[in-house]
């Protein structure tokens, strides 16, 4: 048996230099607030009226759903007779923060439209969640004269899947959806798209 002792061996923590564990952890927590503040910033600056507001659906390209409501001078709306005519449907209720934002844009779409005499889309508001004192008292505080719906019974959003507000929906003189905006839109986009629809149909 040898004489010479063995060497002790290193003991673990003289493996790793002093207070680094304890270094690395405020950088990956700093790494992980620029990347999440990052995201932030995209969401808060992201373009409500850009193509990333549109979504897909089961009604695109179908017949649309055969729905009536309530117009405001209450006579019956029905969708299915509106046929002949290119339809947009604004879903909106008179405290959505996002529907007070794009009112401007809806006022200069309808007039965009009217100018457009028959060619030009019909254009309807359709309510949900807010009584007529409501609506009557957004549209004399912000302006606007076109037509609205009342879906007292939720016809139009039971009929077309709305869940959040605003949401819009274009539907053909067919009476085929043919697109869903699920957030803001601005009138000269949508213009153009239903204008770009009419060329391809013709």
């Amino acid at each position: 048996m040898s004489d010479v002792a063995a060497p002790d061996a290193p003991a673990a923590d003289d493996a790793t230099p002093p207070g680094g564990g304890r270094r690395i952890a405020p950088l990956v927590v700093g790494a992980v607030a620029v990347l999440l503040a990052g995201l932030f910033a995209l969401l808060l600056l992201a373009d409500p009226g850009s193509d990333n507001a549109s979504a897909d659906s089961s009604l695109l390209g179908q017949p649309a759903p055969d729905v009536r409501a309530v117009s405001a001078d209450g006579t019956p709306f029905v969708l299915s007779h509106r046929k002949g005519s290119w339809v947009v449907l604004n879903f909106f209720t008179h405290n959505c923060v996002p529907c007070i934002r794009e009112h401007p844009e809806l006022i200069e779409f309808v007039d965009q439209q009217r100018a457009l005499g028959a060619e030009g889309a019909e254009f309807y508001s359709v309510v949900r969640d807010s009584t007529r004192e409501q609506v009557d008292e957004f549209f004399a505080e912000r302006g606007g004269d076109w037509p609205v719906v009342y879906d007292d019974e939720y016809e139009f959003v039971n009929g077309f899947g709305v869940a959040l507000v605003p949401e819009t929906w274009i539907i053909d003189p067919n009476g085929i959806v043919r697109s869903r905006f699920i957030s803001e839109v601005e009138a000269d986009p949508l213009s153009a798209l239903i204008q770009s629809m009419r060329e391809a149909a013709a």
